[in-house]
């Protein structure tokens, strides 16, 4: 068990040994194992220079201060620094929630130079994430959002060491050791899409469905996964092969040769690496279909306020205000 954490956890800090880490923690039992284990580890280990943790209190409850006040009580009895922060601004939403507390975290990690932060995210989590993302009409890529390690920036990597592990292990290690659990009367709040998905909807397919609907979504997830990273590969050593060498510009002649999903998703890609933005994929089939019509003439789409993308039957190009980066 602690042998294989401390595997995942060689894994993760490989790559930034002896630097600092910062642990985002809850209070709730995924939380309180992973402090578990980390010190564990710590102790055995010493690979980090330094080991702190962050709480976010979103003041859900009229519970959460003293909740705060239980988490700083049981850091200090490891000897264990801990930073709080209270989110004045009450809100119910999960995607406004899960923002305000990312964007706390990463600036508390980037001001406070830490290299690594860890959260007690479990594979429990990613299915639930998974059926949230389903629900609001997500794409393939949308499906493999919880995974080990991702960058965040140039110098800080997310991590979570528990993702391959489920709530009952964790609730497992709490038992086990005794430790300290705070219960989080959130979690029955049905106004959460999370906690209808997590009591009602799964349980629900378990029971009438499939017994093994985790397994069989969690091998859907790998399977996406490794499709996900094929494609961008793909992507990426398309662009490489049409880009213009010198000019901001795509070779359209050659790319309109390609499925038209990979066309979006070249272009795509081909905005993002030049001027970091983001289009959907409505709008540029609409301009992809355009291009088709116009034959020789040009044809062009609004991008941002002062940016387009224009197209002919040779390249595809960006134009910023009236002066063209590329003189077709």
């Amino acid at each position: 068990m602690h042998k294989y954490f401390s595997t995942i956890m060689e894994y993760i800090t490989n790559q930034y040994s002896n630097e600092s880490l910062l642990i985002a923690i809850s209070g709730g039992q995924d939380s309180i194992c992973l402090v578990k284990l980390m010190n564990n580890f710590d102790l055995k280990e010493k690979k980090c220079k330094q080991i702190d943790y962050i709480h976010i209190d979103h003041q859900w409850t009229k519970e959460s201060k003293k909740q705060a006040e239980y988490i700083i009580s049981y850091l200090k009895s490891l000897r264990k620094k801990v930073s709080i922060y209270q989110i004045k601004k009450t809100s119910l939403s999960e995607k406004i929630s899960r923002l305000y507390r990312y964007h706390i975290i990463i600036n508390h990690a980037i001001r406070y130079k830490y290299r690594i932060v860890l959260t007690a995210h479990t594979k429990t989590d990613k299915i639930e994430t998974f059926f949230l993302n389903l629900i609001r009409g997500t794409t393939t890529e949308g499906t493999t959002a919880l995974n080990l390690c991702r960058m965040i920036g140039h110098k800080t990597m997310l991590g979570r060491p528990l993702i391959y592990m489920d709530r009952q292990f964790t609730k497992f290690i709490c038992r086990k050791y005794f430790l300290p659990l705070w219960s989080d009367n959130s979690n029955y709040n049905y106004s959460i899409k999370r906690n209808r998905v997590r009591n009602e909807l799964i349980p629900y397919l378990r029971k009438y469905y499939n017994k093994k609907i985790d397994n069989n979504v969690l091998n859907f997830l790998n399977n996406c996964k490794y499709n996900n990273e094929y494609i961008k590969q793909k992507i990426i050593k398309t662009y490489l092969q049409h880009k213009h060498d010198k000019y901001v510009a795509l070779n359209h002649k050659c790319l309109k040769k390609q499925h038209i999903i990979m066309q979006v998703k070249i272009i795509q890609f081909f905005l993002y690496h030049s001027i970091n933005l983001f289009i959907n994929k409505s709008r540029l089939i609409s301009f992809i279909n355009q291009l088709k019509k116009v034959k020789d003439k040009k044809c062009f789409t609004l991008v941002s306020n002062n940016i387009s993308i224009l197209g002919t039957n040779q390249w595809i190009y960006l134009r910023y205000h009236n002066i063209s980066i590329l003189n077709n």
